[in-house]
């Protein structure tokens, strides 16, 4: 067995649970997750702060069952003084990882606020809140879908870094290559932090095909066309998704990634069947 698979380093993310029986679920599925010894489980933050109060209330449960918790937190549309307040309320729960992110405008909103880009973020967290605190922030190997040039795109990337990001996790991706890429350019650029591969095990290959036409995220043909051809086949998708997904970990493992991020969609089954084949 790989040593370096059985070694790196994992995290789980989750969206906050809208209802009394998704918090249960939830805590179930942090619980199966944890067998593996995940570094943090990350938590998402809805357009605008839509979820805040979920989001913490996540945070709050993850952290009472003895978990390192990482909330979510973008930026865009919010003040400086709405930012400091919830960096208060993390700081007073022991809290000391963010994902910082810029975000999406809610639906129907046209003002940004008084942050533009996650690097204003970042530096105001450092700024404001001194070096205690581990800041991710997001990478988009394929590129961000608003950006049109990748330089511009790479420099972005670069920019948040140099405002103190501590280590990055990216969008997720099919195509090892475009992070082995995207991680040569920006070293040649001087990054140095630890760049994470964000993964997403395939629940609903449909909803999954989704996410990525929506964020330009490229879905290999052979990938598709072979899921496609399942129909309404959920056993087949299962097992040739988890056989695409794990292929991509080994790759990347084995190509020096640091660790991996998955995005479990609130689930646990088959990232937890992902860790198994890797040895943990």
């Amino acid at each position: 067995m790989n040593t370096a698979r059985q070694q790196a380093a994992v995290s789980f993310e989750f969206f906050p649970p809208n209802t009394p029986v998704g918090s249960d679920k939830l805590k179930t599925v942090v619980a199966e997750l944890a067998a593996v010894k995940p570094e943090f489980f990350s938590v998402t933050y809805g357009a605008g702060g839509a979820t805040r109060d979920k989001t913490l209330a996540t945070v709050r449960d993850i952290a009472a069952a003895g978990h390192e918790a990482a909330p979510h937190l973008s930026c865009v549309g919010a003040t400086r003084e709405g930012i400091a307040e919830i960096l208060a309320t993390y700081r007073a729960q022991g809290i000391r990882r963010i994902v910082a992110l810029r975000g999406d405008l809610p639906s129907g909103t046209a003002v940004a606020g008084e942050f533009r880009h996650a690097a204003d973020l970042v530096r105001f967290i450092r700024q404001t809140q001194g070096p205690d605190w581990h800041i991710e922030v997001a990478a988009y190997p394929e590129y961000h879908p608003e950006q049109r040039y990748a330089r511009r795109d790479l420099q972005h990337f670069a920019d948040k870094v140099a405002a103190g990001a501590t280590s990055a996790i990216t969008q997720f991706f099919f195509n090892a290559d475009a992070y082995f890429h995207f991680v040569d350019e920006v070293r040649a650029l001087g990054v140095t932090v630890p760049i994470v591969p964000g993964i997403m095990p395939i629940h609903n290959y449909a909803r999954i095909a989704q996410f990525a036409q929506r964020d330009g995220i490229e879905v290999p043909r052979w990938v598709a066309l072979k899921m496609e051809g399942f129909l309404d086949d959920a056993a087949s998708i299962r097992a040739f998704g988890l056989d695409v997904v794990t292929q991509l970990c080994r790759r990347l493992l084995d190509g020096g990634a640091p660790g991996l991020h998955f995005y479990t969609l609130n689930q646990s089954g088959l990232s937890l069947e992902v860790c198994r084949r890797l040895g943990r």
